[in-house]
């Protein structure tokens, strides 16, 4: 569960979102030609986005790495397999180029997904 408190503070840095709402278990994305997805939580997902942390402001980055560096492992397989189980947020990643095994957190926050990645 670390993993979802990760991006939530990513959320807050990054988008400076005070309300956030975390998915629990696999998000759900919709695609071109689905109607708005449902996920566990009873979040809606319209969007999904693929943010680098590179592209992130230095001093927020470096609490995202410091984040990332508190994320367990099995945190991290558990959210690449669900991101790997849903067609959506696998087509967003590959559209940037990067795959879920370069994402490093998630956040959903009024419909929007938004996948932390981290490249070489």
């Amino acid at each position: 569960m670390r993993i979802f408190t990760a991006s939530a503070i990513i959320a807050a840095l990054c988008l400076g979102t005070p309300a956030l709402v975390l998915a629990q278990g696999t998000p759900a994305q919709r695609g071109a030609e689905s109607p708005p997805a449902e996920s566990q939580s009873g979040t809606v997902i319209r969007t999904i986005q693929v943010v680098d942390v590179k592209e992130l402001q230095p001093a927020v980055r470096s609490k995202v790495d410091e984040i990332v560096k508190q994320t367990s492992d099995d945190d991290m397989q558990s959210l690449r397999k669900s991101i790997d189980a849903t067609p959506q947020a696998v087509s967003a990643l590959k559209a940037k180029g990067v795959t879920s095994a370069q994402v490093v957190a998630i956040n959903i926050a009024d419909g929007v997904l938004t996948m932390f990645t981290k490249t070489a």
